[in-house]
């Protein structure tokens, strides 16, 4: 989960401010989707998704490192048969 985190995260920080935004086809079909998307505040807020998706991929592999540590702990020690 944490790769799909970092993956989006990363596409959304980064797309706004490429050409490919730009020349969006899908975008170009509706002019006014188009010209609002194109808006620095719109591509700010699309990148700041993409921050939180970064950051949320973080949490997930500190989450799966403290689980792992957790797994690895015993109550006691255990005597020697």
């Amino acid at each position: 989960m944490a790769a799909y985190f970092f993956e989006v995260g990363l596409l959304l920080l980064i797309v706004p401010w490429s050409t490919f935004w730009d020349r969006n086809l899908l975008l170009e079909a509706v002019p006014a989707v188009y010209h609002v998307s194109r808006e620095p505040f719109v591509r700010g807020a699309v990148s700041g998704l993409g921050f939180l998706n970064i950051v949320a991929g973080t949490l997930e592999v500190f989450a799966a490192f403290r689980a792992s540590e957790h797994a690895g702990v015993h109550d006691g020690p255990h005597e020697a048969a």
